[in-house]
């Protein structure tokens, strides 16, 4: 069975070596000292290490069951819920006045990924919910916010998000769920969701859910969209729960992973509702809880890359194969390790370079979404935006590749059930998809990010490069990470240029090469983040730190992420700017 040791280590460099968060103005960050985060994020870790992770195989196994009903969970899952419970981790960086602890988003961010490795099924009840409650704080009424956010916060109702329909997926301009006002200033909410994780199942006694719908007056497509609260129980005016509403789990569906995740068919027959928001404005308040989940999705596919890669490194390093060719390791007994021949530690490194290197980039990301919300910061906020479809199309692009990857270590081993890598990839493969499919993230990046407040953010994001570029002027140490985060950055300006000459005269020229763009753009910010932490590492050395084989390590990582993976942004430029013609040259019926 795998096994997993939270990267507490990697963590705290990130938070304190790269972030510098102590120092950071902030509010908030000036309490978050090693001492204070380190104790968060040990315990936080024995969790997932010693309660989440030894059920994400049972979870696997088992699956949901549906029954009269109900949806059961896997054996276990109550139990480690009502730990979860226990111990408030949902509530760590949310509002104190509704229960919660009130820290940072980048201390959420942490704690989160280590419950992902650990079970990425299981954490998605507790990830839902946390998405559905920042819905609520943004644009909830005070009435909404006391009604169900304590509740939420402490867990003991759960939330989720209602978008697809059956005949409608990205395009919710499509949707017929049918919203029919009430007297009482409800509405009756109509129709049939599809893929709603965490839909229906038995860990807490309310599910709060969040529906889009369309409500008389609103007209044709998203602009006559709402959203609506629909409980699972109605709530009475004391806060104790009243009787059931009119919505009930279809069936659950049967998929290639995620076992333990209920992902249900959700039938709504005159449901009780209640508006969130300002009517026939659902698709602004429902993007709350979208751009929180894509960053919540984008750190699924390192996190499950993470689990993955801890399991073939340690199989590597067993596994007993052929003889190094520069001469035995291991004399004494019939074989060398995997991990001496090149070709696994070629594997390895991509593996490793990529995990760590996207961890940093998402907790940056959670850095910039802090700044945003707690200093009302609008550069943050703008960059963050353009961010957004980058960490979620990138890093489960990529961290789907690293699970493959590190099943592949253990060759034909990695194709049996048993030894449970198939489980990463099998998990790790939905991240591409749900939350918008990656190639819906591309097409947000070119079509609307690029162009976004007059294309300030993406300037702003050229001179970060620029300035960083130039910070290691004349420092040899830093040459084999500033010159390739160079080259690399004046391809993405090239290929942003490429747009603007042509995508305006013939706009599929620049939606062919929008995948493309986001890889490119994907490699250029984990360039930015190698080379950040390879003068935090040097700065760290300099100043005769401890631990100085981890120091000397993360170096020797970043270098191979820009010697080998760097250059990969030469051949996306090179395929976006052959244009559309090579794409769009067959036409659709000789396909």
């Amino acid at each position: 069975m795998p096994t997993y040791t939270p990267p507490l280590k990697d963590m705290q460099f990130l938070l304190h070596d790269l972030l510098r968060i102590t120092a950071s103005d902030v509010p908030g960050y000036a309490d978050l000292d090693p001492s204070f985060t380190g104790a968060i994020l040990e315990e936080a870790g024995k969790l997932a290490a010693e309660v989440l992770a030894p059920l994400n195989a049972v979870g696997d196994r088992q699956g949901c069951r549906l029954e009269n009903g109900v949806v059961y969970t896997p054996d276990g899952f109550k139990g480690a819920f009502g730990k979860l419970k226990d111990g408030g981790w949902n509530g760590l960086d949310l509002p104190q006045e509704f229960g919660g602890q009130g820290l940072p988003y980048v201390m959420g961010t942490a704690v989160g990924e280590m419950m992902v490795s650990a079970n990425m099924a299981f954490n998605m009840y507790q990830g839902l919910t946390h998405g559905a409650i920042s819905t609520i704080l943004a644009h909830g009424s005070d009435e909404q916010k006391a009604t169900y956010l304590p509740k939420m916060v402490s867990l003991d109702w759960t939330g989720t998000m209602n978008l697809t329909e059956p005949h409608c997926g990205t395009d919710l301009g499509m949707i017929r769920t049918r919203a029919e006002p009430q007297a009482d200033g409800s509405y009756a909410i109509t129709g049939q969701k599809i893929f709603i994780s965490a839909g229906e199942h038995d860990l807490a006694e309310n599910i709060i859910h969040l529906v889009l719908a369309k409500a008389p007056g609103g007209g044709e497509g998203t602009k006559g969209i709402s959203l609506f609260i629909v409980p699972k129980f109605l709530v009475n005016a004391d806060g104790s729960l009243g009787r059931r509403n009119a919505v009930a789990c279809g069936k659950i569906e049967h998929k290639m992973g995620i076992h333990g995740n209920a992902t249900c068919v959700m039938n709504y027959d005159g449901a009780t509702g209640f508006l969130v928001g300002d009517l026939h404005r659902g698709m602004r308040a429902m993007f709350t809880m979208m751009n929180e989940a894509r960053l919540g999705v984008g750190l699924q596919g390192y996190a499950q890359a993470e689990a993955a890669y801890q399991n073939a490194l340690a199989y590597a390093k067993d596994r007993l194969q052929g003889r190094d060719v520069t001469g035995a390791k291991n004399p004494n007994g019939p074989a060398d390790p995997l991990i001496v021949h090149p070709d696994i530690r070629r594997n390895l490194m991509d593996q490793k370079s990529f995990v760590e290197g996207a961890r940093a980039f998402v907790f940056w990301g959670a850095h910039l979404i802090d700044r945003s919300h707690r200093t009302g910061d609008t550069a943050a906020e703008g960059l963050i935006s353009l961010m957004t479809p980058v960490i979620k199309g990138f890093l489960t692009d990529k961290g789907f590749e690293m699970t493959v990857a590190a099943q592949q270590v253990f060759g034909g081993h990695g194709y049996i059930e048993e030894w449970g890598m198939s489980q990463f990839a099998r998990d790790a493969r939905i991240a591409m998809i749900y939350e918008g499919a990656n190639g819906i993230q591309a097409l947000d990046l070119v079509g609307r990010k690029l162009a976004s407040d007059g294309g300030r953010h993406v300037m702003a994001f050229f001179e970060m490069v620029k300035a960083e570029v130039k910070a290691h002027d004349g420092d040899a140490r830093m040459a084999g990470f500033a010159e390739p985060l160079k080259a690399a950055s004046k391809q993405l300006q090239q290929a942003g240029m490429f747009f603007m000459q042509h995508g305006m005269k013939n706009p599929n020229a620049a939606l062919s090469g929008s995948y493309d763009f986001m890889h490119l753009m994907g490699h250029v910010c984990l360039g930015l983040m190698w080379t950040r932490m390879a003068k935090a590492a040097y700065t760290a050395l300099d100043a005769g730190a401890a631990d100085r084989e981890f120091l000397q390590a993360k170096i020797a990582t970043g270098r191979y992420y820009m010697a080998r993976h760097l250059p990969a942004c030469a051949m996306h430029l090179a395929r976006i700017e052959t244009g559309a013609e090579p794409v769009m040259a067959l036409d659709a019926a000789a396909f």
